[in-house]
C-alpha cells in the first residue's frame, strides 16, 4: 500500500482533457449500467457546523475501485483552516486489498466537480458559446470556467456574487490566470446573466438564487452548489421553463439537489440523467433557442474514475 499526498497528486492530475476523458468515461458506464454505485452516506455534526460524506462506486470490469471520505467543517476559515478536507482509498477490485491512500484534501474532488460541470456543458450548450456567468466567487468557480474552456471557447466572464470584494479579487484572479479573457463584476443577477451562454451556479445557498427571469434564450445552465439537503440554488422556474432537464443521478437530485423542491409532488418535465445521455451520443438540445439544465450533486463514480485516473499517473 502505497501514501500519496497533494503535492504528489497535484503533480500529475490537472484540468486537462486526459481527466476529463476518465471522468465522462465513468458517466458514461453509468449510463450504460455498468456502475454499482450505492447512496450517499452522510452524517452531520452539527455542534461544529460540520458534515460528512462518503462516496463509492465500482465500474465493472475495471481492476479499481474508491471510496472516498469528504468532511466539510465550514466555520474552518476563521480557525485559518480549511473548510474542506477528505481523502480517497483506493481498493484492488479483484482481491479487496487496499493498494493505495491519496491524501488529497479535497483537491481531487475539486477537479472531478469541475469537470463534470464541463462535460455537461460539452453535451448540453450550444456548440457556439462563447459567454459564461459564474454566480459565486469561490475556488469552484475559477475552477468552473477553466475546465470550461476545455470544451468551449469562451471568451467572456460574468461574475455575481453576494460579496462584491470577493467577486473582484476573483475577476482578478481569472484575468491573470487566462489571458485575453474578459472578465466582468455586476452588481446584480439580472445584468450578470442577461447575455450569457452558459451559468453556472457554484454557491452553498439555502435559499434559491437563480429564477426563470434571469434566463436568456438558448442559454445552458449547470447548478453544481445543491449537494446536500438543505442546499438549494434555483428557483423551481428555471426547471419548469427549461426544455432540457438533466440531472448526474435523479436519486441524488430528488434527496439532495435541485430536485428536493418537487418533494411530494409530481414533476411537470421530464428528467434525464447525465450517464445515459452521455452514452447516447447526442445530445437532447435540438435547438438553438432551447434552454437546458443541469443539476450536479456529485456521484461516486466520479471518485472512482479520477482516483483510479490519479493513481496510473503516480505509479506510471
Amino acid at each position: 500500500m502505497e501514501l500519496y499526498h497533494r503535492i504528489q497528486i497535484q503533480d500529475v492530475v490537472r484540468l486537462d482533457h486526459a481527466a476529463l476523458d476518465a471522468v465522462e468515461a465513468g458517466f458514461r458506464a453509468l449510463g450504460q449500467g455498468r456502475v454499482v454505485q450505492p447512496p450517499i452516506l452522510s452524517m452531520a455534526i452539527e455542534e461544529s457546523n460540520g458534515e460528512v460524506d462518503v462516496k463509492t462506486a465500482h465500474i465493472r470490469g475495471h481492476d479499481r475501485f474508491a471510496i472516498k471520505v469528504s468532511p466539510g467543517f465550514f466555520d474552518n476559515p476563521s480557525l485559518g483552516l480549511p473548510s474542506l478536507n477528505g481523502l480517497m482509498i483506493v481498493f484492488s477490485a479483484k482481491t479487496g486489498l487496499v493498494e493505495a491512500v491519496l491524501f488529497d484534501e479535497g483537491y481531487l474532488t475539486d477537479i472531478r466537480t469541475a469537470l463534470a460541470g464541463a462535460i455537461a456543458a460539452k453535451h448540453l450548450s450550444r456548440h457556439d458559446s462563447r459567454r459564461a456567468t459564474v454566480i459565486g466567487a469561490g475556488v469552484q468557480a475559477e475552477l468552473q470556467i477553466a475546465a470550461l474552456k476545455l470544451v468551449r471557447d469562451i471568451d467572456t466572464v460574468d461574475v455575481w456574487a453576494r460579496d462584491t470584494d470577493r467577486a473582484n479579487a476573483y475577476a482578478e484572479r481569472i484575468r491573470e490566470r487566462f489571458e485575453g479573457l474578459t472578465v466582468n463584476v455586476h452588481g446584480d443577477m439580472a445584468s450578470a446573466c442577461r447575455e450569457a451562454d452558459v451559468i453556472i451556479t457554484t454557491t452553498p445557498s439555502k435559499s434559491p438564487l437563480l429564477d426563470a427571469g434571469h434566463l436568456p434564450a438558448g442559454v445552458h445552465v449547470t447548478a453544481m452548489g445543491s449537494d446536500s439537503p438543505e442546499k438549494r440554488e434555483l428557483e423551481v422556474s428555471v426547471m419548469t421553463c427549461a426544455d432540457v432537464f438533466v440531472a448526474d443521478t435523479r436519486a441524488q437530485s430528488e434527496s439532495n439537489g435541485e430536485l428536493k423542491a418537487w418533494a411530494g409532488k409530481t414533476m411537470p418535465f421530464e428528467v434525464q440523467e447525465l450517464g445515459p445521455v452521455i452514452a447516447s451520443g447526442q445530445s437532447p438540445r435540438t435547438g438553438h433557442d432551447q434552454i437546458t439544465v443541469c443539476d450536479l450533486t456529485g456521484t461516486g463514480v466520479q471518485d472512482t474514475a479520477i482516483a483510479s485516473f490519479a493513481l496510473k499517473r503516480l505509479v506510471a
